[in-house]
């Protein structure tokens, strides 16, 4: 995006969190999330569907020999009749469908919730489905109304659209909200004299996945259960260029690394001058969530962007009730939760997922890196963000785990972060990338090289900006160096080590490391610029700089017990 494009995002995002943020009086983050992101749900798909409803428009008045749409106004009797056939069509549910476009009822569309809410609650009258006039109770019936109607229309949104009745919110807030989002530009906007090339889709995904990370950051460590650092999960996703193939998440939170990919994605075919709506339709989203809210939250968030998604027939707990349980995916990213305790069922005991050791019971680190192991393709790719342990554990199994997935050549890169960068946890993190094909023999990437029984680690505990007090956050410049070395390493473009930052080790290191991950260990430290001073003379004069400075230390020492002394003071 250009400056002014940035800029209209960032001042419309102040604009909506303002009003958003007024509900906090009444209620929680963890609550008031669903009311906001509810509007924006009806927002989106209200601006969608009246978008194709213009393009349809243009398509009945065109003439032309491949226009099946097209509708000549000499078929009837009267203009009047040729714009209410018009009207007619327009309501027919197929042309939405076709073109992935949710179809919204008359009662669920934002001009109907706009007309109203702007209304005294006592005068607002609705038609039942007898089509008898009733009085409104409240705002927010209205809009549960509306996001009912939506999922009985769309079995895609069965049973995930949050109803809000239930927050018991004034009136007079909720009208708030709608008018604020009825003033601001979805469609076609104009910043500054300049009309954007955006999308409704395009700044309302934004405008969700910036409510999200700033609901996240207001709900603190509750937060982190559903969001990802934008930045994190953009590294990850960088690094493996998931452009085509099956991806899966099995902790996906708000579906984060899917939102990502589709950006990847639509960036990769502007570089290669492909479709981008051609080339999303080689990529397949799976993913599983435990938590309902949050499973809400994500298939919201994929519909926001119009991205086909098959996140199981429920929210489900990924090692228990495996949903995709015979998927094998090409890439794996997940960012589950650190050192969960109490994860473990005496039914998993002799899962075929451990191939590689039982986790132990209370840790479910290396279960879930078996578990995304275990839904590998064979060419399959994964990245999976652990707490800093997973990488020299070596109690309750830890250790041998570690080893069976070093020896089994599995590893491929590791991945050190700097501290801060969690809303939820302040437990230093770690990148494991572990690929299933390090011998490219497989040919999904001609420009990945034989890579077998070498391990490259990069140290990017230095990276990064402190954002505020508290957080730390990756630049577009951090993510591109930490990938493009890892690139570089993967396909043989004139890579070298960086002492400090990254080193390629053999199965050798590692093995005299005791399978330690650590990249510390394998880096080394940053080295010193050389001032041309041998060594053995600048260790002469520094010793002697430490002698005198240790002599004129004892003289002061004598001088102050001196000058004590005559003030009757002793030491």
């Amino acid at each position: 995006m250009d400056n002014t494009e940035q800029q209209f995002l960032k001042e419309l995002d102040d604009k909506l969190w303002k009003a958003a943020d007024k509900l906090r009086a009444n209620l929680d983050a963890a609550n008031y999330k669903h009311v906001v992101l509810g509007l924006i749900f009806l927002k989106y798909v209200s601006d969608a569907f009246e978008e194709r409803q213009e393009a349809l428009i243009e398509l009945f008045g065109q003439e032309s020999d491949d226009n099946i749409y097209y509708m000549p106004r000499d078929d009837f009797d009267s203009d009047a009749d040729y714009q209410q056939a018009i009207q007619d069509e327009l309501e027919q549910l197929d042309y939405y469908r076709e073109a992935n476009v949710f179809w919204v009822p008359k009662a669920a569309r934002w001009s109907t919730l706009k007309e109203k809410a702007v209304l005294p609650i006592n005068s607002m009258l609705w038609q039942d489905a007898a089509g008898n006039d009733v009085k409104l109770r409240s705002v927010s019936w209205l809009i549960d109304n509306a996001l009912e109607e939506i999922e009985k229309s769309n079995a895609k949104l069965k049973g995930i659209l949050n109803r809000i009745s239930q927050y018991q919110l004034d009136n007079d807030k909720l009208i708030g909200l709608i008018n604020t989002f009825s003033d601001t530009s979805f469609t076609k906007p104009v910043f500054g004299g300049k009309k954007l090339n955006l999308h409704s889709k395009d700044i309302l995904g934004h405008v969700y996945e910036y409510f999200l990370g700033q609901f996240a950051l207001a709900e603190g460590k509750q937060g982190g259960q559903y969001y990802t650092p934008k930045s994190i999960v953009t590294l990850i996703v960088e690094m493996l260029e998931p452009y085509s193939g099956r991806v899966y998440d099995p902790a996906m939170g708000s579906g984060g690394f899917f939102v990502s990919s589709d950006k990847f994605i639509e960036e990769h075919a502007k570089e290669h001058h492909y479709d981008a709506s051609e080339q999303r339709k080689r990529i397949s989203v799976y993913g599983q969530e435990s938590n309902p809210t949050t499973w809400k939250l994500a298939a919201m968030n994929m519909a926001i962007r119009g991205i086909d998604f098959n996140f199981g027939k429920k929210n489900a707990d990924t090692f228990l009730d495996d949903q995709h349980p015979d998927l094998r995916a090409d890439f794996v990213m997940a960012n589950p939760p650190f050192n969960i305790k109490d994860w473990w069922s005496e039914s998993l005991a002799d899962d075929v997922r451990w191939k590689y050791g039982t986790p132990p019971k209370g840790n479910a680190n290396f279960a879930w890196v078996q578990h995304m192991v275990h839904h590998l393709a064979p060419t399959g790719s994964m990245g999976i963000l652990l707490a800093n342990g997973s990488m020299s554990s070596n109690t309750n199994n830890e250790g041998e785990i570690r080893k069976r997935l070093i020896e089994e050549d599995l590893v491929e890169c590791m991945v050190a972060l700097p501290g801060q960068l969690f809303t939820n946890t302040q437990i230093p993190a770690c990148i494991w990338f572990l690929s299933k094909d390090k011998a490219n023999g497989m040919v999904r990437s001609e420009k990945k090289r034989d890579r077998r029984n070498e391990f490259l680690f990069i140290d990017a505990r230095n990276l990064g900006f402190m954002r505020d007090r508290v957080l730390r956050d990756f630049t577009n410049e951090d993510i591109a160096k930490v990938a493009d070395i890892f690139h570089a390493w993967q396909r043989g473009d004139n890579y070298e080590d960086i002492a400090g930052f990254c080193k390629s080790a053999n199965l050798d290191d590692i093995k005299k490391h005791d399978y330690v991950l650590t990249p510390g260990r394998y880096v080394g430290a940053v080295e010193q610029e050389d001032d041309g001073e041998p060594f053995a003379e600048k260790m002469a004069r520094l010793t002697a700089q430490l002698s005198e400075q240790f002599a004129e230390s004892e003289r002061l020492e004598a001088e102050i017990k001196r000058n004590l002394g005559g003030l009757g003071y002793e030491l």
